[in-house]
């Protein structure tokens, strides 16, 4: 097959670089803006054969299984154009949806690295495989360490590659969530299904072997030694299984202190998808809290720790699922600012009501930039002014960014 020189004009949403192909945009992997390819056209792909006029900003990857492994996408690009290239892609977002805003510098949260997990367990014959997918791909590229994964999940890959070959009889593709908390370490596996009672000893004797804490299947409990905690504040929260968390400890801190800083003053506050209290605990050492979440579990273990925390200014907690039932307009009224940290899809129903509702300030904390750029529309549509939003990077070397706006009437 003839290869063509493209050049790569910049890097997509995706991760993905783009040239101009006859037909139309093709997206290449692993390349960066200005660099010049040897390569052809795989319809709207690019298959790079070589790089003929590299980048200065190319740089040296971190991880042996880079190019591979489908879990980091963008390696082999410097920091300073990386962390720019992710405010661009919030500059883009609002400017899509007609909003003007003062974006900050990225803040750089990867810290210590990721604190949570998901392995992929494939058999192959006899051999059990564990690590990640290959990048478009199901295939799996078999691990032997993660740069991207802070020290405390050291022992995350061996405990997961022992669980796995036990489970191999059972011939089930597996998931294996591992989250590095406070006591040890809490796996969580799915895809297994019922666990036969002759593997259930094996399983529970690796989990003491390697000093779990805790071991779930689809969230059932197989074996506890000790609660998974992790400190909150000034609270100490008991994980319900397979437990959502901000990816580092190094984000929940910069999100949080952004939130604080955002709601300074405020005597009431409401703390929307509030998960197991990642802001409502802290949030209540100075403020009366509503914690509106739809896990049962992450708020029953949000208001434990509520409870068994001295000094705090008062919890209360709803189970409500805010897509299909958001708080109203009047409802909201009673608060002197509300914060609000949806999941990837947004919240466009609650911001219908939070455009309506008559309160002087918003925190939006965002995972998706651009379904909160389409409900920060629906808010400054109903008289929020946008003050300015903050990109926080805790997925280093990923497309993903997340954010921090604050909101005013």
């Amino acid at each position: 097959m003839s290869q063509t020189e493209f050049e790569i004009q910049r890097v997509g949403a995706q991760g993905d670089g783009l040239a101009r192909g006859p037909d139309g945009p093709l997206f290449a992997s692993y390349v960066l803006p200005g660099e010049r390819v040897l390569g052809h056209a795989d319809n709207d792909r690019l298959v790079v054969e070589a790089v003929i006029a590299p980048s200065p900003d190319r740089t040296a990857p971190a991880c042996a299984h880079f190019g591979r492994c489908g879990g980091c996408l963008l390696q082999h690009w410097a920091p300073a154009p990386y962390l720019a290239w992710k405010r661009e892609m919030v500059a883009d977002a609002l400017a899509r949806e007609g909003l003007e805003t003062e974006i900050r510098p990225v803040v750089d949260a990867h810290g210590a690295g990721r604190r949570r997990v998901i392995f992929h367990a494939r058999q192959y014959g006899a051999k059990t495989v564990v690590g990640f997918a290959e990048r478009r791909s199901h295939a799996m590229v078999a691990i032997d360490a993660c740069p991207v994964l802070a020290p405390g999940l050291d022992a995350a890959l061996p405990a997961a590659r022992a669980v796995a070959q036990a489970l191999a009889p059972l011939k089930k593709p597996l998931d294996l969530q591992v989250v590095a908390t406070d006591t040890g370490l809490d796996m969580d596996v799915r895809g297994s299904g019922p666990l036969p009672p002759s593997l259930l000893g094996e399983v529970a004797g690796l989990a003491e072997r390697f000093d779990l804490a805790r071991l779930t299947r689809h969230g059932e409990l197989v074996l506890q030694r000790i609660p998974p905690r992790l400190t909150m504040g000034q609270a100490e929260v008991e994980l319900p299984a397979a437990a959502f968390l901000q990816a580092t400890a190094e984000g929940e801190r910069v999100l949080a202190e952004a939130v604080l800083a955002a709601t300074e003053g405020a005597r009431r506050v409401a703390d929307l998808f509030a998960g197991a209290g990642t802001f409502a605990l802290r949030l209540a050492a100075r403020a009366r809290v509503l914690a509106v979440e739809s896990h049962a579990g992450a708020l029953a273990a949000l208001l434990k720790a509520a409870r068994a925390t001295s000094g705090l200014k008062g919890v209360e907690g709803e189970a409500r699922d805010l897509f299909r039932r958001p708080l109203m307009a009047a409802e909201l009224a009673a608060f002197d600012a509300v914060v609000i940290d949806p999941p990837r899809q947004g919240a466009q129903a609650q911001a219908w009501e939070l455009a309506r509702a008559k309160l002087p300030r918003l925190v939006y904390v965002s995972c998706n930039v651009a379904t909160f750029a389409r409900d920060a529309r629906i808010l400054t549509d109903g008289g929020w002014r946008l003050l300015h939003v903050t990109p926080v990077d805790q997925f280093r070397y990923s497309p993903h960014v997340e954010l921090v706006a604050v909101l005013a009437r």
